[in-house]
């Protein structure tokens, strides 16, 4: 199978790793159903909290639901791991300075993500390990769709060999077309940080897909020839 950089990117959001598609019934309107937001409060909140809590919501659960997925949380465990994220905001939205509300969420991303990923391991010590979730959508066309699921798994491996600095500046930039200002806003750290970070985390997309490409053994089971980068 021949898949380019392009390729991979395009089928792998198809597929459900990245983009919109896979949010589906998990993201909903607040106004559609406000249970949505009052979900994850474990305490009351003061009315102007709740309107803050409410546009939260709204703005970025879908991104804080693909990035999850981006940190390594199994597809089954997001939505889980979605609402703790939000748990955690609502808990600490009176301490949350207004304009740096993304910040916070991907800063407890990783931390959900970091516990997703360890109590997964964990089920899999005790359990053996499990075919992957199917992840097929029932497509009519069995190629196209065995074409999604490489792809979506190689970029899966990907994302999950590079070191968090890189994945995360990477994920923002490509699949979430977010600017390089934008993201050193988000992740408070230098503009020229941002650019050097994503210059690496090309380079090393770059190689492996050219492994990919040439069929190289190695390109599933270790897609970073130098993986594990500070």
């Amino acid at each position: 199978m021949n898949i380019t950089e392009r390729e991979m990117m395009a089928q792998a959001s198809d597929f459900g790793l990245v983009g919109p598609a896979r949010i589906g019934s998990c993201l909903k309107s607040t106004e559609d159903d406000p249970d949505q937001v009052d979900a994850p409060l474990s305490t009351p909140l003061a009315p102007a909290a709740q309107v803050r809590f409410r546009a939260m919501v709204d703005a970025h659960f879908g991104f804080v639901w693909r990035y999850l997925g981006g940190l390594g949380v199994p597809p089954a465990g997001i939505d889980d791991a979605a609402q703790q994220v939000f748990l955690v905001a609502a808990a600490k939205i009176t301490s949350i300075e207004p304009g740096l509300e993304r910040s916070f969420l991907v800063g407890t991303a990783h931390g959900v993500a970091a516990n997703a990923r360890r109590a997964n391991d964990r089920r899999r010590e005790v359990h053996g390990d499990v075919a992957l979730a199917t992840r097929a959508d029932h497509s009519p066309d069995p190629e196209q769709t065995a074409e999604s699921r490489e792809a979506a798994s190689i970029l899966d491996a990907f994302l999950a060999a590079l070191p968090d600095e890189l994945r995360s500046v990477f994920m923002m930039f490509e699949l979430e077309g977010m600017t390089m200002a934008a993201i050193a806003d988000t992740l408070n750290i230098p503009p020229g940080t941002v650019a050097s970070r994503l210059r690496r985390a090309r380079e090393d997309f770059h190689d492996m897909a050219k492994r990919v490409q040439a069929g190289s053994p190695s390109a599933r089971g270790s897609v970073l020839g130098r993986g594990g980068r500070s």
